[in-house]
């Protein structure tokens, strides 16, 4: 199988028209198993699994967009052109991200237990420290309590332990791509530009992607409907089967039915008036170009510092940078200004040496002036930056010769502290 496409699994009428099926972080396409019986009556349906989900090959992919143009390749493989999709989780982001990029071959969305944003990207950079550290198993062993009610999770055992062995066999470093991709992903200014007939369907108990997650999807998308399920967490499609189904299908058939695709021939998700499931929130108001900072707009001040602030942000955490901007005043904004443009937007973007070396390189030379507080700082970049606590102790060993042991000394006790808190796995 070519890295540019991806496993995939076709069930229904060779002559039905194309439903894909997208599904969670952690998991397979197994997790839409109970909708396959009733949606393979009408549709020709695609599941595929993420990279080093499933049987799928461990190729893996950093960002949303890159998963939606491997969906893309695996379809024109097929000779699949316009198609409905539903998708789950990051099912779900691919599915919007395919909404924005290629409208002519999305016909109609349905957007399961999904986020415009989902939660921060400090959050999924630290779950990817952790899993570099401790491996999958933490991940997995919580996985029921964030996927599932506690009813459904002790009255089904079984369901329980197919869903931590889902994560527990996935490619550490794949799962570790895809929370780099979520980091990423926002698309709360581009939902006005998602053109198809949207159903957003959320669990009222999910914790992960909660329901003002859902809202503000529906809000957004200008053709949307929202629908509740009651009493379900984050794997709708697997704690409320049948619910899920019979929303997909109500969804699909009314945009399949009601407009002919081209050459006169129905197409799934057709523009086509389709029932309220739920009252759409009143719109909302963009996210604020500047969410924190410096009043000067960052459009203003050139490509630099635009580039400099995003690698900032990916460097050392959104919380780190938004405290240091929101401190800054008319007495330290221009200095904030300058380490933004020539540390992170003229040296760090500089593409002589990776992330990973430019972190050594940072660490020793912090050890050897003794800047305690910023080695604490870099250290947890070092982790962010695809560095183990094991290649920072040899970092911290290799100064103690050339820089002296006292200054290596206080460098462990600091990245000691500092790596007990990042990689320690929440619960």
């Amino acid at each position: 199988m070519s890295e540019k496409t991806l496993q995939h699994r076709i069930d229904g009428p060779d002559d039905a028209p194309v439903l894909v099926l997208g599904a969670a972080l952690g998991t397979t396409w197994h997790m839409w198993d109970r909708q396959i019986p009733e949606l393979t009556r009408q549709w020709r349906v695609i599941r595929f699994d993420l990279p080093g989900h499933g049987g799928s090959p461990a190729h893996a992919a950093p960002s949303v967009a890159e998963l939606a143009d491997r969906l893309i390749a695996t379809l024109d493989g097929l000779g699949v052109d316009r198609f409905g999709y539903a998708g789950c989780n990051i099912g779900g982001a691919i599915g919007t991200q395919l909404a924005l990029t290629r409208p002519h071959r999305v016909t109609s969305l349905a957007l399961v237990s999904s986020s415009p944003r989902y939660g921060t990207a400090d959050a999924w950079r630290q779950r990817g420290v952790v899993i570099r550290t401790n491996g999958l198993d933490p991940i997995a062993r919580t996985a029921p309590e964030h996927w599932f009610t506690p009813g459904f999770a002790g009255a089904q055992p079984a369901i329980v332990e197919w869903a931590v062995q889902m994560v527990r066999t996935t490619d550490p470093g794949c799962y570790i791509a895809a929370c780099e991709a979520l980091a990423s992903y926002d698309v709360r200014s581009s939902l006005g530009r998602v053109g198809v007939p949207t159903l957003v369907v959320v669990g009222s108990e999910d914790q992960v992607t909660p329901t003002t997650d859902a809202r503000t999807l529906a809000a957004g998308i200008p053709d949307a409907s929202l629908a509740l399920v009651p009493g379900t967490s984050h794997l709708a499609p697997v704690e409320q089967p049948a619910a899920v189904t019979e929303l997909l299908i109500r969804h699909f058939t009314h945009a399949w039915h009601d407009k002919p695709g081209p050459g006169g021939q129905a197409a799934i998700g057709a523009a086509a008036p389709k029932p309220q499931i739920a009252p759409p929130p009143p719109p909302q108001a963009p996210p604020a170009a500047i969410e924190s900072g410096l009043a000067q707009p960052e459009q203003d001040r050139g490509g630099t510092y635009e580039a400099g602030l995003k690698v900032r942000r990916e460097v050392l955490g959104d919380a780190h940078v938004d405290r240091a901007q929101a401190a800054a005043d008319d007495f330290t904004g221009d200095f904030q200004d300058f380490i933004t443009r020539y540390a992170w937007g003229e040296t760090w973007t500089r593409p002589g040496l990776d992330r990973r070396t430019r972190s050594i390189i940072t660490l020793t030379a912090l050890t050897a002036r003794g800047h305690k507080e910023e080695l604490a700082l870099h250290t947890r970049a070092a982790l962010r930056n695809g560095l183990t606590p094991s290649e920072i102790k040899e970092v911290l060993l290799h100064t103690a010769i050339y820089c002296g042991v006292p200054a290596a000394n206080s460098a462990f006790a600091v990245a000691q502290q500092v790596i007990r808190e990042e990689t320690t796995p929440e619960g």
